[in-house]
């Protein structure tokens, strides 16, 4: 297995389908794999075990096109690894990517904080694969959302040499306070910390870092708006400071909100992660839904 190139890595851990046809994603299953169960298809979707063009798909009437491929994972999901905190979303010999919840760091900012990384390296040396997990980016303690992990230093420092031509598409949703009146626009400025490392923003070039940040309304329900955004630069705490700049801070922002939380957490997810693998060159596309709780809130209220 160590001979083999990360596509070859996946492949043997993927079932892969070519689609001749139009038709959703559960008929296609159906017919191609003959004999599985429909409550099958449905664990392996929720399982996060099921991908059309390396993107991740959980939807059972998601409607393929022909000239695409549903990789099937050949493993149950759920017994890979068990943790509330983190979920595998792709694995290779390179890298691995993940979903994490809220309340955990990506990192640890003391010796022996638990944390996604030491997670990664208990679930590496339980399956006895000689690697560790090395970051490449973050997600604050209260963010949740897809991340990668390097599996070894040469791919680490390839995504930290060339990040930004190898992460071409990063986005996030969240529950914002107020009714934002307008479709969506772009939030430039530059961020830079104080003493008390409370990140502030200025118009103009004050020494800081330039963030880049395009927003666009999902839905609004008069009190709370759902938005996404897309990043153009990955600055610390950047999608927070740029919607209290806006006047529509993060619910369940305790730094850079106005003490709405409806959601009893910051509302803020990391949904879509797309990349170039930095080995092979592949486009790779991960998706998960929006958080339940997060359209929830607004279903809710539009219904009452």
């Amino acid at each position: 297995m160590k001979n083999m190139t990360g596509a070859q890595y996946a492949a043997s851990k993927y079932i892969q389908l070519p689609v001749k046809e139009a038709m959703p994603l559960m008929d296609f299953l159906m017919k191609e794999m003959s004999g599985i169960s429909r409550n099958r298809v449905k664990d392996l979707l929720q399982g996060h075990g099921i991908m059309v063009d390396r993107k991740l798909v959980t939807q059972y009437d998601y409607l393929l096109s022909p000239g695409q491929t549903v990789l099937v994972s050949r493993h149950k999901r759920s017994t890979e690894l068990l943790n509330k905190y983190v979920k595998i979303i792709y694995e290779d010999k390179d890298l691995i990517v993940i979903e994490k919840s809220e309340g955990i760091l990506s990192m640890a900012s003391a010796p022996g904080q638990y944390c996604v990384k030491t997670i990664l390296d208990e679930y590496f040396r339980r399956r006895h694969f000689p690697c560790t997990a090395h970051v490449v980016h973050r997600l604050d303690r209260d963010t949740s959302g897809l991340m990668i992990y390097a599996k070894n230093l040469d791919i680490r420092k390839k995504f930290e040499e060339d990040w930004h031509n190898i992460v071409y598409d990063r986005r996030y949703v969240a529950v914002l306070c107020g009714e934002m009146t307008q479709e969506g626009g772009t939030v430039h400025s530059w961020l830079k910390d104080n003493k008390a490392y409370i990140t502030y923003s200025s118009p103009t070039d004050n020494g800081g870092k330039e963030a880049i940040t395009h927003y666009r309304r999902v839905a609004t329900n008069g009190r709370y708006t759902l938005a996404e955004m897309r990043l153009e630069t990955g600055r610390k705490n950047q999608i927070r400071v740029h919607m209290k700049d806006l006047g529509y801070p993060v619910a369940g922002d305790d730094k850079y909100g106005n003490g709405l939380n409806p959601l009893h957490r910051l509302a803020l997810h990391a949904f879509r992660l797309y990349f170039y693998h930095p080995r092979t060159g592949e486009p790779m596309k991960f998706e998960t839904n929006h958080p339940t709780s997060f359209t929830r809130l607004f279903d809710f209220t539009q219904n009452n």
